[in-house]
């Protein structure tokens, strides 16, 4: 996601500077262009070559290397940079960039960066709650800074509480909701449902469905990463949400539709990947229900149907995408959705077709909109998320 991208990785002296090394492979392995700046005392607890090995390329530390002298480094190292993060970032390094000194080669650097600048505070608890400590935070956000927050735990010094450097997963998260995609979808609002619902039998059974969520998860995570202000309403799954996403949880189908409905009036594009249950139990057992002889039966009702219910109250601009999940006739009975529904975009796919269906990290999706079909070839759930996307933005600057 990072290809023909520069990251400039400044590392400062706290004993998390090991876990920029972690970072640093990270960002390699999404083809990024990887330029390490250290200070003095970074170098103390994590040698230069550690990051030289992983990155394939020289780290720089001091502002005056001979090696550099055909040209002046840093200044070239700043307008080459897509995006600078400072990872950790000391309560000293921090107080610097707040007042604009440039007493070494990561500060010099930075001053000249006009690029999007992150920092990632790595300290003792009260140092982190330290006054002074929080106004130069508050300056660098005025100056353009995002200030990524410290987790809690116990640090290296002992303390328990806020100031642990967050995983490398999660630094990598905020580079590429920067750099991963154009933000085609800037000044968007999106919402996703995804995964099943469960409707209760009684306090120990359910009826639900196989569905894992991950289609609905990726098309939730690809529109942030386009830009967008996403929510996720989400029935019980076993992923972790998409970072920069608003989720709500949810369980039955009618909560998913109290949910969906309360937020339809403000979203942009509206996809419903959910697969919601079309019946639940017309009553609840109080006490969990005993095995007899012979046969149950359980009667069932129709539940909302929340597709139809946001085409019936769509407002004008809205963007209505549906999923059609079918084991014959695919297009046939996706085409009658679609109209029957008073949708913009019908994603069908066949639930016999290898690659499709449910909990698999792929997918084969055949887009219908009132202009004809698209069949996608087989696709990596993200990729086809991506493509669904551009449809319906498509659709939406067509209004």
């Amino acid at each position: 996601m990072l290809n023909g991208k520069t990251i400039l990785l400044g590392v400062t002296g706290g004993i998390a500077a090991y876990k920029a090394a972690a970072l640093a492979s990270a960002l390699v392995k999404q083809h990024a262009a990887v330029e390490t700046v250290m200070t003095e005392h970074a170098t103390q607890f994590v040698a230069p070559l550690t990051f030289e090995q992983l990155t394939g390329r020289r780290v720089s530390v001091d502002t005056f290397d001979r090696n550099f002298a055909h040209q002046v480094e840093h200044i070239a190292l700043a307008e080459r940079t897509d995006l600078a993060l400072v990872a950790p970032a000391t309560a000293n390094v921090c107080a610097k960039l707040a007042h604009g000194l440039a007493d070494d080669m990561l500060t010099t650097t930075l001053l000249a960066c006009r690029c999007p600048k992150l920092a990632a505070p790595a300290m003792n608890t009260n140092m982190w709650e330290n006054p002074v400590t929080q106004d130069n935070l508050t300056a660098l956000r005025r100056y353009g800074w995002e200030i990524i927050p410290p987790a809690s735990g116990r640090l290296a010094c002992g303390a328990v509480g806020a100031g642990k450097l967050p995983e490398p997963e999660t630094l990598l998260e905020y580079i590429l909701r920067y750099l991963a995609r154009p933000h085609d979808l800037a000044g968007r609002r999106v919402m996703v449902t995804a995964g099943p619902t469960r409707e209760p039998l009684d306090p120990v059974r359910f009826l639900s469905n196989h569905s894992s969520g991950k289609m609905g998860y990726a098309l939730a995570r690809m529109a942030m990463l386009r830009g967008a202000a996403v929510t996720l309403v989400s029935g019980p799954t076993a992923l972790e949400p998409p970072p920069f996403v608003e989720t709500v949880p949810v369980t039955t189908a009618e909560e998913m539709f109290q949910a969906v409905a309360a937020r339809q009036p403000e979203a942009d594009i509206l996809i419903k990947a959910a697969a919601v249950a079309d019946y639940t139990p017309a009553s609840v057992a109080e006490n969990k229900m005993k095995k007899k002889e012979g046969d149950l039966s359980i009667p069932l009702k129709r539940t909302q149907d929340i597709l139809k219910y946001l085409g019936e109250h769509r407002r004008p601009g809205q963007v209505l995408v549906g999923f059609s999940m079918e084991s014959e006739n695919v297009l046939e009975n996706s085409r009658a959705k679609l109209q029957r529904k008073n949708v913009d975009m019908i994603c069908a796919n066949d639930l016999r077709a290898a690659g499709a269906g449910f909990a698999g990290d792929t997918n084969i999706i055949t887009i219908l909109t009132a202009q004809g079909a698209e069949a996608l070839p087989l696709l990596r759930k993200e990729e086809a998320a991506d493509a669904i996307l551009t449809h319906a933005l498509n659709l939406l600057t067509a209004e």
